[in-house]
């Protein structure tokens, strides 16, 4: 697609074909990632649920998602996205039916950590829209496939309380209004793969040179990425330690001992992986014109940790807010709720058009700032404000945070292109880090303190981001008979 402009009506255009199907698929990931979401209400009734076992549950609809992003970005970059997005689609199905139709507390939090599973879906088609649009259109097509796909859990805010409430009805309809939506997503797994493709006709499908881990390019880059990997190891332990008898309960001792025994072994065995993909550089430099800066994965880590980890944490527990707050029933809490995420249908797109249109760095900088300000405001929010004024907070802060989004993504196919699943792994487990921590930050602290939390972590963001260089105009690929190939990006 050579033009500067995106006509997404134009169906005879196949980026834009491929456009469409990749944002509706990972639509369809958040309506089942995020289903349980406002149907607090009737789950806990149904289960006879404390408040913490609640915030269990949110916590844990993250957790999974950490790993899964990391090990789905590295099988996209090797098998390709159709492939790669039919399966998820289709396995999600059956976990979204599995939690729907649990039958203890313990069946409930077993597949509420699995769906987590379904939240890797989307670094699946970060690869996909930046094999299919150049980089003059490829923040506004990132922005559009991000944003359009989170709205997801706002359409499930929106429509299944009212679903379950009226058109199941029961004290089951809950779990039927859950169901369907693994119903469809089972569907279109399969009309996906019919119909996607991995790249335009004639292009090249550039892969990684060896799996396990990403590559590097020097020693120093090496050990910042065994650095950049502990965080994710913590927020994993931290949830363990939530569920042990010292939290929730969930989990016994002697399970609690056995996870934390295993995170310790997987980091050893992640650690022999990355050396193993990147033991030649402490043999000889990496060309030239095949290195990267890893500084620039790391930013991006930090910014998507800020960005996204907040709103997965905030949609999770803004229609309870709302509800405790302003005594509003759980069908009005779960429109007004969905209101944070509304905004992803322009702001994810326009933070990448701004990307585009004013520079990377620049625009990143000034939507990370915007955020920080925006839950400094949330956090003066009370039962004597009007509504209204509430959410007109509430969509002001979605703008930024989901404008910064479309910002973090619109940089991550422009650093190395046949690493992009992974990095977009990296980057999206990140974000999912950012969840755990807010949310069990949640389950200490009132909303105030919740809000002002992640105010305080954007601040330090925002010095970071400082650090973060633009893109150059081009980057190296090599293909597979070894030449290098020069791709513009500019």
């Amino acid at each position: 697609m050579s033009s500067q402009k995106l006509n997404l009506l134009n169906f005879s255009d196949s980026s834009i074909r491929t456009l469409h199907l990749s944002w509706f698929a990972f639509f369809l990931t958040f309506v089942m990632w995020f289903s349980y979401a406002p149907m607090k209400p009737f789950i806990v009734e149904a289960f006879n649920l404390t408040n913490g076992q609640w915030k269990a549950l949110l916590i844990l609809n993250v957790a999974l998602t950490i790993p899964a992003r990391i090990v789905v970005g590295m099988l996209v970059d090797k098998f390709g996205p159709r492939i790669v997005f039919s399966l998820l689609l289709i396995t999600s199905s059956f976990l979204c039916w599995g939690f729907a139709f649990a039958q203890s507390y313990e069946q409930l939090a077993l597949f509420r950590f699995l769906c987590g599973f379904t939240g890797a879906g989307f670094v699946i088609g970060i690869r996909l829209v930046g094999e299919w649009f150049p980089a003059k259109t490829v923040g506004l097509a990132e922005g559009v496939y991000g944003g359009w796909g989170n709205f997801g859990s706002s359409v499930a805010a929106w429509t299944l309380p009212a679903l379950a409430a009226y058109s199941f009805g029961g004290e089951d309809g809950w779990r039927y209004a859950i169901a369907v939506t693994g119903v469809v997503a089972l569907c279109y797994g399969v009309f996906f793969y019919l119909k996607a493709r991995n790249t335009p006709a004639g292009s090249t499908y550039f892969k990684p040179k060896k799996s396990g881990g990403l590559e590097v390019s020097s020693q120093r880059d090496f050990w910042f990425y065994i650095a950049m990997n502990i965080p994710m190891y913590i927020a994993l332990a931290v949830l363990t330690w939530k569920l042990s008898p010292a939290g929730v309960g969930l989990l016994t001792d002697g399970t609690s001992n056995i996870l934390w025994l295993g995170l310790a072994i997987i980091f050893v065995f992640q650690f022999y992986q990355i050396y193993d993909v990147n033991k030649e550089i402490f043999s000889k430099e990496p060309a030239q014109a095949d290195s990267y800066k890893f500084k620039q994965v790391a930013i991006l880590d930090w910014a998507y940790f800020v960005t996204f980890g907040s709103e997965l944490a905030v949609v999770s527990m803004l229609p309870a807010f709302f509800m405790e707050s302003f005594g509003l029933t759980p069908i009005m809490a779960g429109l007004l709720g969905g209101a944070f995420a509304v905004m992803n249908l322009v702001a994810r797109p326009g933070g990448g058009y701004l990307s585009d249109k004013l520079g990377r760095k620049k625009t990143l900088s000034f939507l990370i700032a915007g955020l920080a300000a925006g839950y400094m405001v949330l956090s003066q929010i009370t039962a004597e404000w009007a509504i209204p004024l509430a959410v007109i907070a509430v969509m002001t802060c979605s703008f930024f945070v989901q404008a910064g989004e479309g910002a973090v993504f619109a940089m991550v196919p422009l650093i190395k292109r046949r690493m992009t699943g992974q990095i977009a792994g990296m980057v999206g487990a990140y974000g999912n880090v950012g969840a755990v921590t807010f949310l069990t930050v949640y389950s200490f602290v009132d909303t105030s303190t919740f809000f002002m939390v992640i105010a305080s972590s954007a601040v330090i963001c925002f010095g970071m981001v400082q650090f973060i260089e633009e893109p150059a105009g081009h980057m190296h690929e090599v293909l597979p008979d070894g030449t290098v190939q020069l791709i513009e990006v500019s």
